[in-house]
């Protein structure tokens, strides 16, 4: 359980919150949310006392133990990856090399036995002895293989590196958990096995996250940053979101009467409540809506990007043709191979791998901008695309303003094109900014808004809720489920996969698997993972 009481965080004149009151109890999961600068990150670091807050007091309950997802992906390169895991129980793993020390000594007299005897009772109530064992699972789970745990933590890749510090953050079952977007460089599978993993987790976690299904799989409760307050609310990401929105909608009908607005509400909670069952983290002590008032239904501050995607002309019938396309990587890895399938009119594919490198590969190629190593591809000739790559780097290398950098991807006066840039929240002085200083999650809305200009009639994405906060995914992914056109994709947001595709296209080293069904019904079916076994050997 963690407790705050009268937390206030301020930078100079900037209030990031103030008069903050919340406790977080045990078997619950709390989504943290709000828009980039309101301090989801800033609060987790008062929480974990990495950061000392203006004012206020945080506790937690007697004797419980704090672990936090460590950011730092240096920190532990001097160390092994199972003993970076370990080193996560700071008091069981300084049990442990007192021991060795102990153990190790050449003059081992009778006050060192005693001193022993002491460490080896914690250590047996610690249940240190399946330490180890306990840590190489986690590990296993999160996809380390059992040859790398011995490996130094600087041996490993970055993306390696993320799931051991998971690992650390969850060994040794704390009492509670502090995690700051966990599914980064995770793939499908051991996002899957995270979820499940919180699901069943028992005490008090936090959890910092842009992916919604994630949120949505593990939240029991939504805790808010908006108006400079932090506010809690039952229910996951997906009951906020369609909540604050039905009450900006009632906000805005004025002729609308109080009771009605209120018998409105209450059908939505009840329709929403009926869903809940179907969530992973919905068991007895994890009633989501149980204590949930109407009253608590407010719309939010936040803005939203308007994504409209049009189209000049209808897709005539032949979209894309691929023959027998095959790429291999620079270090020699066969990325995929034999891949042949025809787009048809209507498709909205999302290609999957176990080997990103594959979609990314794949999408140059049929834009034109890497060679295969074998095979051909053959577009309509109605077919106009706009294409999201996953490097925007060369776009981005000029001191023009986004006035200018956006005038050159499409025809109009600056009304227009400052019409486009405002859609995506660039207004007064901002469109002026050079592109070079962009952020990350601007340069992405700028490469959105270039798309816009094109009119395309097929869309190609390569991982395109990359640097997006919540609100512009949710603003995409609302506008792909509408347009008319066609979509080739590839995307780690569950969410935008489930909601958006009508067929699946895995990319594999010896050949695709191509199937018109469901992403849930594909990741969960047994017929498809014996398929996936067969193609990846």
């Amino acid at each position: 359980m963690i407790t705050v009481s009268d937390l206030a965080i301020q930078f100079g004149k900037r209030v990031l919150f103030k008069d903050v009151n919340l406790k977080f109890t045990n078997g619950n999961c709390y989504g943290v949310i709000g828009a980039n600068g309101a301090g989801k990150s800033t609060l987790l670091k008062a929480i974990s006392g990495e950061l000392e807050p203006t004012k206020g007091v945080i506790t937690l309950g007697p004797g419980e133990r704090l672990s936090v997802l460590t950011q730092d992906h240096f920190k532990f390169d001097a160390f092994t990856v199972l003993d970076t895991v370990l080193i996560g129980h700071s008091v069981l793993w300084d049990i442990m090399k007192r021991r060795e020390e102990l153990y190790s000594k050449a003059d081992f007299n009778e006050e060192d036995g005693i001193k022993v005897a002491e460490l080896e009772e914690k250590f047996a109530e610690m249940d240190g002895y399946n330490a180890e064992n306990d840590a190489a699972t986690l590990l296993s789970g999160l996809g380390i293989k059992e040859a790398k745990h011995g490996l130094l933590m600087s041996e490993l890749s970055n993306k390696e590196k993320v799931r051991v510090l998971l690992a650390q953050a969850l060994f040794g079952n704390p009492d509670n958990l502090l995690l700051d977007e966990p599914t980064n460089d995770l793939d499908m599978d051991t996002v899957t096995w995270l979820e499940d993993y919180l699901a069943n987790f028992e005490h008090t976690v936090l959890v910092v996250s842009h992916d919604r299904h994630f949120l949505d799989s593990v939240s029991t409760h939504t805790i808010d940053i908006d108006y400079n307050k932090v506010t809690t609310f039952s229910g996951n990401y997906s009951f906020w979101y369609e909540s604050s929105q039905l009450a900006l909608r009632q906000q805005q009908n004025q002729k609308q009467k109080a009771d009605e607005k209120r018998k409105e509400l209450e059908e939505f909670i009840r329709r929403f409540s009926a869903n809940v069952a179907k969530s992973k983290q919905t068991t007895s002590r994890k009633k989501m809506l149980e204590k949930l008032n109407v009253g608590d239904i407010q719309p939010s501050s936040r803005k939203y990007p308007g994504i409209i995607f049009s189209m000049d002309r209808e897709p005539g019938n032949q979209i894309l043709e691929v023959k027998g396309l095959k790429k291999v990587s620079e270090d020699g890895t066969v990325l995929f191979d034999n891949v042949n399938f025809t787009a048809e009119k209507g498709d909205r594919i999302v290609f999957i791998s176990h080997d990103p490198r594959a979609m990314t590969s794949f999408f140059e190629i049929i834009n034109g901008n890497m060679k295969a190593d074998a095979g051909t591809y053959d577009w309509g000739v109605t077919i106009t695309t706009a294409y999201l790559p996953l490097d925007n780097t060369q776009f981005f290398n000029t001191d023009l303003n986004l006035i200018d950098w956006l005038s050159q991807f499409g025809e109009g006066n600056e009304v227009y094109i400052k019409g486009f840039l405002g859609r995506m929240l660039f207004s007064g002085e901002e469109v002026l900014k050079k592109a070079s200083v962009l952020s990350g999650g601007e340069k992405m809305r700028c490469m959105i808004a270039r798309m816009q200009l094109k009119n395309a009639n097929c869309l190609i994405l390569d991982t395109p809720t990359n640097h997006l906060d919540l609100e512009s995914i949710q603003a995409f992914n609302n506008n792909l489920k509408t347009y008319k056109g066609v979509i080739l994709f590839s995307s780690h947001d569950h969410e935008m996969i489930e909601t958006v595709s009508n067929r699946i296209i895995e990319l594999t080293p010896n050949g695709i698997i191509d199937k018109m069904m469901e992403y849930d019904e594909y990741i969960t079916s047994d017929h498809i993972k014996e398929i996936r076994e067969r193609m990846y050997r």
